[in-house]
């Protein structure tokens, strides 16, 4: 399903040269509704504007609410390549399924993407750090203060340019564990990409920046003592030395996000000769082995983080360092790994770069 445009022609966008991270939105976006016993509409690209909703919105009560993030880089020959949107897609789907919404289909996914990157593509510098971010929405759109689902629903696509998540550069960054929150529990929304699961980590975050960390570091909810994931990333740690160091990462238990860069990462791990391990780790395990010099690096990963070192830990009042304090030969070579495919100049042997239709 290809998007209609309102527009005569895609206007050539200002080239945005010093993006930040979320505010730099591209011209453009894409909304298609879906109705009980009509099923989707067609998609209709537009340019960007503000919504017009009723107060009684149910998606605004009772959250309602899911989406994605993905990425569309710059490969080395000029074209656009867009990082595994089916994956997303599929992520998607399951998002919506768990808040009883309907399920859009991957194909039309993965079209409204391609549109929308080709039509705002013009927005994207040549530095190689630069990327469009793409925002996936899906809300129900009902006027009702009934608690229920939703009857009627949208679906939007828009974008932003995006440079680094915490700057630019490569540069390592703190994490505060906090005993206080939880971000998840067995059988909740952990493991979906839900608005619900954001707000309620702003506390905690609020008091690992009071504590000089950058992101906090969240353990599970039942024992608090085992690593979870980040605030909007998960988590790696790396077990030796050299070509033969594990690459750890928490193991899936239904309360973490089963991140699309995570899974990535599992896999060039053990193309570089890594062993990709998951377990569950304890924080005070984490400790005692850094302590001893096995644990030698750690890393947060995401679609927004890429892969970004670990080097200091805050916990209870106490600070421990990882390794050298500096970003480690494994991570460094792992982020290298991801950058190079995303930009196309490394072999691509699972296909994960999409090449946006009609290009």
């Amino acid at each position: 399903m290809s998007a209609t445009s309102e527009s005569s022609a895609v206007s050539s966008s200002r080239v945005v040269e010093h993006p930040g991270h979320g505010e730099s939105f591209t011209e453009h976006m894409i909304s298609i509704d879906w109705t009980e016993g009509r099923g989707w509409s067609e998609a209709r690209m537009t340019p960007l504007q503000e919504l017009s909703v009723h107060p009684g919105m149910i998606g605004l009560h009772y959250g309602q609410v899911a989406y994605e993030g993905l990425k569309a880089h710059r490969r080395t020959d000029g074209s656009m390549g867009v990082w595994r949107p089916r994956d997303h897609a599929l992520r998607f789907q399951r998002s919506c399924r768990r808040l009883a919404m309907p399920e859009l289909p991957v194909e039309t996914f993965v079209a409204a993407v391609d549109q929308l990157v080709l039509a705002d593509e013009s927005s994207l510098s040549g530095d190689p750090s630069h990327s469009i971010y793409l925002r996936p929405i899906m809300f129900g759109t009902d006027t009702s203060l009934m608690l229920r689902r939703s009857r009627n629903y949208r679906f939007l696509l828009m974008a932003f340019v995006a440079g680094g998540f915490f700057g630019d550069g490569i540069e390592s960054v703190s994490v505060y564990a906090s005993h206080t929150y939880s971000r998840a529990f067995p059988g909740g929304t952990g493991d979906v990409k839900i608005a619900g699961n954001y707000a309620p980590s702003f506390l905690a975050q609020r008091e690992a920046e009071a504590a000089g960390c950058q992101q906090v570091l969240w353990l599970d909810a039942v024992e608090r003592r085992y690593l979870e994931e980040m605030g909007g990333m998960n988590i790696f740690l790396v077990r030796g030395h050299g070509p033969q160091a594990q690459v750890v990462t928490p193991r899936l238990t239904g309360t973490l996000l089963p991140g699309i860069t995570r899974d990535t990462i599992l896999t060039l791990a053990e193309r570089l000769g890594h062993q990709p391990v998951e377990e569950r780790i304890s924080l005070e395990q984490w400790r005692t082995e850094c302590e001893r010099g096995v644990m030698s690096e750690a890393f947060a990963c995401g679609t927004a983080a890429v892969v970004t070192p670990v080097c200091t830990v805050v916990d209870r009042g106490t600070t421990w360092t990882i390794g050298d304090g500096k970003p480690g030969p494994v991570t460094l070579a792992l982020r290298t790994a991801l950058t190079d495919l995303h930009h196309g100049s490394a072999p691509d042997p699972d296909g994960w770069l999409h090449s946006p239709a009609g290009r």
